[in-house]
Formats: structure tokens, sequence, C-alpha cells
């Protein structure tokens, strides 16, 4: 188990890293400075702007983690078929995974929506206005949904990702096959 994957986790990680971050600073600092503007239409196009220009480096984060972590499921392909808790891990990593991904496609579509509402103005990006139309407030449910679902969804995988990394410790399986030997030697 000393075998090292060190340029595929840290593909892995950083692109995570980098969804998570961004992702957290999108919806705090951009569409939390955004809602300060005081032209109520500028809130919209200027959050809606913001995080077009983030979208490309997003797909890049989300793609350089799908490759380290395909990557890593590839080079491991031996200790996930005997170790259940890891192959386990595995599994809800690709689910939370698929999910987050989801999140974020659904998210760049209601941003996209709000731009094209954003004449309409809002009392924040998230907060539709009395007399909002039903796209713009739709498109507002949604992003203010998906805001805080990317950071939660990618936070868990940075948590499972903690969890792989400690179920591949070199002195933890060593303790097991110490303990696994000692048990056979006990039953002679």
């Amino acid at each position: 188990m000393s075998e090292r994957n060190t340029f595929l986790r840290s593909l892995h990680d950083v692109g995570v890293a980098a969804w998570f971050g961004g992702s957290l600073m999108g919806a705090v600092g951009l569409n939390g400075g955004a809602a300060a503007a005081k032209d109520p239409t500028e809130r919209l196009r200027v959050s809606s702007i913001g995080w077009a220009k983030w979208t490309p480096v997003q797909l890049a984060a989300i793609a350089v983690h799908g490759v380290g972590g395909i990557g890593l499921i590839i080079t491991n392909r031996g200790r996930l078929a005997v170790q259940g808790e890891a192959r386990t891990n595995s599994v809800v990593k690709t689910l939370v995974t698929a999910a987050a991904g989801a999140a974020s496609i659904m998210g760049g579509l209601a941003g996209a929506a709000i731009l094209k509402h954003s004449d309409e103005g809002a009392p924040g990006v998230t907060e539709p206005g009395a007399d909002a139309s039903k796209q713009l407030k739709s498109a507002q449910r949604v992003e203010q949904l998906t805001q805080w679902a990317i950071p939660v969804l990618t936070g868990v995988l940075i948590v499972l990702g903690a969890q792989q990394g400690e179920q591949q410790r070199p002195a933890a399986g060593w303790a097991r096959q110490v303990g696994a030997k000692a048990k056979g030697l006990v039953g002679r």
C-alpha cells in the first residue's frame, strides 16, 4: 500500500478545492457585494457577469477533479476490490460529485436567466422584487438554492477525500496486518 499517486491526488484535491472555494466566495463575496449596488438592475447584472467569468474556471476545476478522481479509481482498483470501506467511500463520492455537478449546471443556467432579466432589477441577487417576472423569480429561487448547495456538496467531497486518505495510511494497513497475523498465530 505504499504506492504513491501524488499527481492524481493533487489533481483531485486542487480541483475540488477550487470548485469549493470559488463557489463559496461567489455566494458570499460576489452575490453579497453585488447586493450592495445602489441601482437594482446593477445588482443582477454585476453578479451575473461575475459568475459568467467564473464559469470557465469552475468547469476546469470540475474537469481536473474528475480526471484526478478517475485516475485514482483506476490506480486503486485492486484496493477498491478488496476494501469495502474504500469502495463505499468511492461510490458515495461519485454520487456527491454528480450532485455537485448537477447543482453547478443548474446554477449556471439560473445565472444566465437572471442576466437575461437583469433589467427588471431586484433587492438582491437571490431576492426577487415584488414586480419581478415569473422567469426571474424562478431563476432567483434556483440560484438561492444552488449558491449554497455547491459549497456544501464540494465540502462533503473534501471530507470524503480526507477519509479515503486515512484509509490508505501505511500505519493503519500495517496494524491490521499485524493483528491478522497475530490472530493466525494464536490459533495454532
